[in-house]
């Protein structure tokens, strides 16, 4: 009896030796955690931190957001003087209207747009240029009060689309004539419906327009801020 069992038993071990040696399996979870590819960090939008600046500073409103879109017309060619008056397109404006205008065009998001900026603080200087070429208060403010520009308390602004398109405001930037009135009523249903919700969305957030420029909005707390004739710093 124990010489059948003994021969059993190596005909068992005899058997298992001749099958293939089973692989070492690794665990699921191991393999997928190894499978996965990690893309590096895109670089993150860090907005600079004036909460203890004074409401008289200026800031560069590209250093408090990135969801603006420029175009600003006086550091080209393409405005009414025919001149290059700004030495580059930084936006100022005083602490308290650059973060009302965040506010403003964090709400036009909703609607699927951004604002486009034309104009920002604007240097006394460039005013009396202005004024010379085109001396008509309903469009350039007289430099002997300052513009609300020159107090850093004014924006002139548009609108662009998520989709990066231009949308109709039904004339162009620095469009002296009745087209540009707030009151022109011979105008798409369209235009009209985009300069009011313009309108709408900058006066809730304490803009004023007036009347004779679709584009232009003044801080409604602007009196408090001085003319100021400082040149754009580009650094």
């Amino acid at each position: 009896m124990n010489q059948i069992r003994n021969l059993t038993l190596l005909l068992l071990l005899s058997i298992s030796a001749c099958q293939p040696a089973e692989k070492q399996q690794t665990s699921t979870d191991q393999i997928e955690v190894e499978s996965i590819q990690v893309a590096p960090d895109e670089p993150r939008f860090e907005a600079l931190d004036i909460s203890n600046w004074s409401d008289s500073s200026f800031v560069d409103l590209s250093l408090l957001s990135n969801s603006f879109v420029y175009d600003m017309k006086y550091a080209g060619l393409d405005n009414f003087l025919k001149e290059k008056v700004y030495p580059c397109a930084h936006c100022l404006l005083r602490k308290p209207v650059a973060l009302a205008l965040i506010e403003a065009n964090d709400s036009l998001a909703q609607h699927n747009m951004q604002i486009l900026i034309f104009d920002c603080y604007r240097p006394l200087s460039v005013q009396k240029k202005m004024w010379e070429i085109y001396p008509k208060p309903s469009y350039v403010a007289n430099p002997k009060y300052g513009s609300v520009h020159n107090r850093g308390g004014a924006v002139d602004i548009g609108l662009v689309s998520d989709a990066g398109e231009i949308v109709d405001m039904g004339t162009g930037f620095d469009h002296f004539g009745p087209e540009a009135h707030h009151s022109y009523s011979d105008l798409p249903i369209q235009v009209k419906d985009n300069r009011a919700l313009l309108r709408s969305i900058m006066m809730h957030f304490g803009f004023n327009p007036i009347r004779t420029e679709w584009w232009h909005y003044n801080y409604q707390d602007n009196k408090k801020f001085e003319v100021s004739d400082f040149p754009l710093d580009c650094n």
